[in-house]
Formats: C-alpha cells, structure tokens, sequence
C-alpha cells in the first residue's frame, strides 16, 4: 500500500498543503476547526511522518549519540547502564528520535567514533558518560562542534554542559553511617582512579578519614563483579581486618558478600557492607544492601532532556539532578 502523503489529506479536508502541514506540525497558521478536521482525517488514513522529509527538512537526524568505552561483559554485569540507558530512551521515544549507541575498547576508539558521526551528520548531539580528569574529549567535541551533554560534576566539564549527582555528598553519608555504628577500620572497593567520579569520591573519603579519625583503605579495580570479588579477599584476608567495606556499584558488593560468606564471616555481625546504585540486586540478597540510592532511569532521562534543550537553543549549564540517598538495610550492624 502506497504511503498517505499531506496531498491526499489536504484534497480530503479541501484545504492547502500548507495548511496540513501547520495543523499536523501543531504550528500556528489554522483555525481550530481546521486543525481538528486535518488531525480526524490523518488519523483516519493511518498517516505517519515522512522521517527522511523531516530530517532534510530540519537539517537533523533526529538521533543522539551514546560511545561506551567499557568491556561488553562489564555492560552485561553492570545493571548501572541498563537503567540509563532505559532512561534515555524514555524520552527518546516520546520525541520520535531513535539512539545511536557504541560500545567501544577505549578512549581512541570513541574519539574516532565522534569524528565519524560529526562528518558523516550522524546525529545531532552525544551523551558523554564516564568523565575523566583533564578529559581528553572535550577538547574533541568543541572542535568538531558537536552538541554534547555531559554525565558528571562541573569539576571535570570545563564550562560544558552537565548533569550530575553529588557523590561527594554521599561518600560523606556514607562514611558518617559506618563511623556512626562504630566502626574504626573501614575499607572501599572503588572503581578505575581514572574516573572523574571516582576521583571525587576518592577525595571526599579522605577527607572524611581525617574529619572521622578513621583508619581507611582503598583498592581501586575496574567496576567489575570479578575485580570487586578480588578486591575483597584482599581486604577480609588483610590486617587489621576492616569491620566494615564501601562499594562504588552494586555488582562488586553483592560479589564482595559471597566472598566474605565464603570465609565464613557474617554480615552484619563482622563487617557492614555499603553499596553504591541501589539496584534490585541490593534488595535480593541476603542479607539486603543497605545503599546509596539515586533514581538511575530518571537520571538518564533528565540527561537527554538536557541535550534536547541545547541543540532547540538553551544555554549550557551545569544541573544538579540529586544527591544520592543512603537507605540503610540489614547489612548495616555496629561492630561485634
């Protein structure tokens, strides 16, 4: 069947092309009348947008871009990005837009990745996620002229727009529950040193050390299930033994509580266990996680609000979409 045309509705409604045209695009031109009369009968003949017309016609291509420069494994593991990402495409859907997403070994590979989407007009705008210190990517994208948002803290977006959650404010949270308990030896599993956010949380928790007069360690790995079990054994077989441990994401603290059961050691009653993310993971354990909780589809979704707003003419800014919320669970217990 031969696709409806805005022609065959205008004949139907004996009206203009143009005057189809400003009904169906909700742009002023048409009475009320018209517009209802224009709306019944495209609904009556099943018409759809000519998406190729709408992208010359916009000069857009009506898709953002998201690079992942993470192992496909860790993507796999990770629940994180699956609920991003579902954000994302929340309003992705609802603008008609569709989303162009890479996964890739590293930074070279997606910087390649954005010099081909900005040459070859692949889309109108990326979504930058983990941030680095002195990023090396934003130079990039200022130079190809590429609409960008970026996931992370002002600290590491040099003047680009951002959205971002205080970790900061939650390490704080987080390292004042364990302190609170009783806790004097207290241990993180956290994610790659070359993160940006890692880095803040890096800073918040020594400064927390000292303000708590805390005996603290970290052991950095690279977010995955596998290093956050290593990590670990390195932290229940060391000594002292902490009597509680911090995780940056869920999956290497649900991996971390089969270690510490595997030796056979408590939670809570040897070591309180802190994830952050808050996944469904965290309330199918046993026992559950007690986490720093932070609305992830929601995050993703106000990220491509963002950039939908930058590339229709808004200034670029800085937004604080939350802090994360420490929910204490069975995992937190004061030391035996």
């Amino acid at each position: 069947m031969s696709r409806v045309t805005i022609k065959e509705i205008a004949r139907r409604c004996g009206v203009s092309q143009g005057a189809v045209s400003y009904a169906l695009n909700n742009q002023p031109g048409v009475s009320e009348a018209t517009r209802a009369r224009v709306l019944q009968v495209a609904a009556e003949l099943e018409w759809v947008p000519n998406r190729a017309a709408r992208q010359l016609s916009a000069a857009r291509s009506e898709t953002f871009g998201l690079v992942l420069a993470r192992s496909a494994q860790t993507l796999i593991e990770e629940p994180y990005f699956m609920g991003f990402v579902g954000g994302v495409e929340s309003v992705l859907a609802e603008k008609s837009y569709a989303l162009a997403l890479q996964v890739v070994a590293d930074l070279d590979e997606e910087l390649a990745t954005y010099r081909k989407w900005a040459a070859e007009r692949r889309v109108d705008g990326v979504i930058v996620v983990d941030l680095r210190v002195a990023d090396p990517r934003l130079p990039v994208l200022r130079k190809l002229g590429l609409p960008a948002v970026l996931v992370g803290d002002p600290a590491l977006a040099d003047g680009m727009p951002c959205v971002w959650t205080d970790g900061a404010a939650a390490m704080n949270a987080a390292l004042d529950h364990v302190a609170s308990l009783g806790h004097r030896v207290i241990a993180r599993v956290a994610g790659p040193p070359e993160y940006g956010d890692v880095w803040i949380r890096d800073q918040a928790f020594e400064l927390a050390t000292r303000r708590l007069s805390v005996e603290t360690r970290i052991h950095h790995t690279d977010y995955s299930a596998a290093q956050g079990a290593a990590a670990t054994r390195d932290v229940v077989t060391g000594s002292p033994r902490p009597t509680a441990i911090i995780y940056d994401n869920d999956l290497m603290a649900v991996a971390g509580l089969a270690v510490i059961q595997g030796f056979g050691l408590r939670v809570p009653d040897d070591i309180t266990l802190v994830a952050w993310d808050d996944s469904a993971l965290c309330r199918i354990t046993h026992p559950t996680l007690t986490a720093l909780s932070h609305n992830i589809v929601g995050y993703g979704a106000e990220v491509t609000q963002r950039l939908l707003a930058l590339i229709s003419g808004a200034q670029p800014q800085a937004h604080l979409y939350s802090t994360p919320l420490l929910i204490i669970r069975d995992s937190s217990a004061p030391p035996s």
